[in-house]
């Protein structure tokens, strides 16, 4: 097994759908091969508007052909495993490229090797991007030092340092509070406000009253990203959770006909009878988690 980075913009020709699947040609399947069962990290390039860095990261279960499409395949993300990053980790700081195999002997950025869809990357240049990625959660954690490192996966003995920086990587995600990372970036996408009410509330101490809450649950592998996390009050929460209340793809607001008194939870939803979503579609709530709370969920 060996680590790896998965390229993926947001206007990617793939059928990717990064917390679930990552579909690539037949050239890429020895590098992907390689990977499965260890961790990738997600990087967006600079095209599709990509900000050259890391957003996320993930586990691949497996790599299956694609019965769609002739001559590729499909990298299969083990369930609840997808993790985007508290905060982006560009490529480049000041101490370095985070991929070491990026820089060559003069420090100037490989061009060609950037340019792969699907690379390797060794644990400590890992566990530099996850250092960065979820500071606030494992900064008592020692620092990775820089490292250096030649491209391509290694098919020799590797020292035994490396089963140590192996373990260090599923120690340290194993430390990370995905409910509050989760909630980070709900309440970031959705301006703390809640998408039905349209209020944002701040306690005394600086907190939004708003709850970030899983379209489809963690429970029937709802995965924690904020397409599939919408910013609701408790009120408004209890009652998603419970299928009183549901969307629409197009953001209609809709009331179950088991509601004791629809005409309360009218009057408390916003006048325009439609949610509130992120202004940038790919933080919008996805319409395969929508359509999963309509059909099991909310009380037809």
């Amino acid at each position: 097994m060996a680590k790896g980075i998965f390229v993926h913009r947001a206007d990617s020709i793939y059928d990717d759908f990064p917390e679930e699947r990552y579909q690539f040609p037949k050239r890429y399947l020895k590098r992907v091969s390689a990977v499965v069962g260890d961790w990738i990290a997600y990087y967006e390039p600079r095209g599709g508007g990509g900000r050259m860095g890391y957003n996320a990261i993930a586990r691949v279960q497996e790599v299956i052909e694609d019965p769609s499409v002739a001559d590729m395949y499909i990298a299969v993300i083990e369930a609840g495993s997808y993790l985007p990053l508290e905060k982006f980790v560009p490529y480049h700081t000041s101490d370095g490229f985070m991929e070491s195999a990026l820089s060559k002997d003069d420090g100037i950025l490989n061009q060609g090797l950037i340019q792969w869809a699907v690379r390797p990357i060794s644990d400590r240049d890992f566990l530099r991007i996850l250092d960065i990625g979820f500071a606030s959660e494992i900064e008592t954690l020692p620092r990775v030092d820089n490292y250096t490192e030649e491209p391509g996966f290694a098919e020799g003995q590797e020292p035994f340092l490396y089963d140590d920086e192996r373990t260090r990587v599923d120690q340290t995600i194993s430390k990370i509070s995905r409910s509050r990372v989760f909630r980070k970036h709900v309440l970031e996408a959705y301006d703390s406000r809640c998408a039905f009410t349209g209020l944002k509330l701040i306690n005394g101490g600086g907190r939004a009253e708003v709850e970030a809450a899983h379209i489809q649950p963690v429970a029937h592998n709802g995965p924690d990203v904020v397409r599939n996390g919408i910013a609701l009050s408790g009120t408004v929460h209890w009652m998603f959770d419970r299928g009183l209340i549901s969307l629409s793809d197009q953001a209609d607001i809709l009331v179950s006909r088991y509601a004791n008194d629809p005409d309360q939870i009218w009057n408390l939803v916003a006048k325009s009878k439609k949610a509130s979503f992120p202004k940038t579609q790919a933080l919008q709530p996805h319409p395969s988690y929508l359509l999963w709370h309509r059909e099991n969920c909310f009380k037809h």
